[in-house]
């Protein structure tokens, strides 16, 4: 809500990881676009985002990827979903 995206993708990618167990809910991708981050550096995103999710980040989530857009950014890569990084072993 304190985002008002116009796009939000959630993906856990626990699976990726060896560290993870078969249900491990550790690691997630986070896709933002919104343009509440219209004039705002990479890092003011990310603590923006980081600020919102402070509560659910304690309990457990180990890495989350943010990838954060403005509307225009988000059309400019073709409204498509960056990469996954995949830990070794994957």
């Amino acid at each position: 809500q304190g985002l008002a995206p116009d796009w939000l993708s959630v993906t856990n990618e626990s699976y990726l990881h060896r560290s993870s167990g078969p249900d491990a809910e550790s690691h997630f991708k986070v896709v933002v676009v919104s343009s509440v981050f219209e004039g705002e550096r990479l890092v003011a995103r990310h603590r923006r985002v980081n600020t919102l999710l402070a509560q659910a980040l304690q309990n457990g989530v180990h890495a989350l990827a943010l990838h954060t857009y403005t509307p225009a950014e988000w059309q400019a890569r073709g409204e498509q979903l960056p990469d996954s990084t995949k830990c070794a072993g994957h």
